[in-house]
């Protein structure tokens, strides 16, 4: 069984609206951007003068730009799951990570964030985009209890603007940055159950969605959009029958990919407005930290009986749920 203490998030300060891009002159307009993808606005750890000036034109010069590192935002969202969970960085036996687009080939991301906490333990990434964090706790779920520390730190650090290019208004709309982390134990009760979970992939959707090493974000939007809609639904249902009673109400977080998909989601599963949790709209998507950012931000609403289905969606094409119940306090 595995429990959830602690969860952190973090959003760099930088802020495109959709004023600002339209000022890019790429053929976007408030009105025309709240219609395609409901996003107001989104977070970036670029400088807007940057994107402004060069369009994202190079990627590789973005690593240069950004304002922070992976592991500057890793480490910052993962400070607040620990001070959460009334634990300290010591007290952390593995941390484990994985996005959309680490910094490095190699090292592990995962090794650098430790190192940036001052953490001495084993560290890994394990990634399928912005599903990642629903596998990743899919797979320590299953691990025997003894395989494992007490205190496990996942950290999805997702600063995809560096990917973007500015001149491409479908993708240029979507994306924010943002940074989640949980801490999870296999062997320590805390206030969030994990009750049951699920991944998938379809290979043979792998080119999709893709960002080419050293190159740009790109997919096939209209498919991908189709396809998320379609492997939520099914997610949802699934998991609701195997680990809901029936009739259980539940919060809903699905994959910020763009608030229509969540909009589409919600009606055809029948979720009421208020038991639908989402940021979309005011930070963009947050690729593998987009839901788990959502659970970290509603963390003080949640109530004794409490549960939550989440479900992302990622390249891969890969898919990945879980059910999440707020025991006693």
């Amino acid at each position: 069984m595995l429990f959830l203490h602690g969860a952190g998030h973090f959003h760099p300060e930088n802020v495109i609206d959709n004023d600002f891009l339209e000022s890019l002159d790429i053929g976007t307009d408030a009105n025309w951007t709240l219609q395609r993808v409901g996003i107001r606005k989104r977070r970036t750890v670029l400088p807007l003068d940057y994107i402004r000036h060069t369009r994202n034109a190079n990627p590789r010069e973005a690593e240069e730009a950004a304002l922070y590192s992976n592991a500057k935002t890793g480490a910052m969202a993962a400070r607040m799951a620990i001070e959460r969970a009334g634990l300290r960085p010591e007290d952390i036996g593995l941390v484990v990570a994985g996005g959309c687009s680490p910094q490095f080939s190699t090292p592990a991301e995962a090794s650098v964030i430790a190192a940036e906490l001052g953490i001495e333990a084993p560290a890994f990434d394990m990634g399928t985009a912005c599903s990642s964090f629903g596998t990743q706790l899919h797979f320590l779920s299953k691990m025997e209890p003894s395989a494992l520390p007490p205190y496990v730190l996942v950290v999805n650090p997702e600063n995809n603007t560096r990917t973007v290019d500015y001149n491409d208004r479908k993708t240029a709309v979507l994306w924010g940055d943002a940074t989640s982390a949980v801490v999870i134990s296999s062997q320590v009760p805390g206030p969030w159950r994990f009750c049951c979970s699920d991944f998938k992939t379809d290979p043979k959707g792998w080119d999709k969605v893709k960002i080419a090493r050293g190159g740009h974000f790109v997919q096939d939007g209209a498919a991908v959009q189709k396809f998320a809609i379609s492997k939520s639904v099914s997610m949802i249902s699934d998991l609701d029958q195997r680990c809901n009673q029936p009739g259980d109400a539940f919060y809903f977080i699905g994959h910020q990919g763009n608030l229509r998909l969540l909009g589409s989601i919600c009606k055809r599963m029948n979720i009421d407005g208020e038991r639908h949790l989402f940021n979309v709209d005011e930070y963009g998507n947050g690729g593998a930290a987009g839901a788990p950012s959502v659970f970290s931000q509603n963390w003080d609403r949640f109530r004794e009986g409490d549960r939550i289905v989440m479900v992302i969606v990622g390249a891969g094409l890969a898919w990945s749920g879980m059910v999440l119940s707020r025991e006693a306090a």
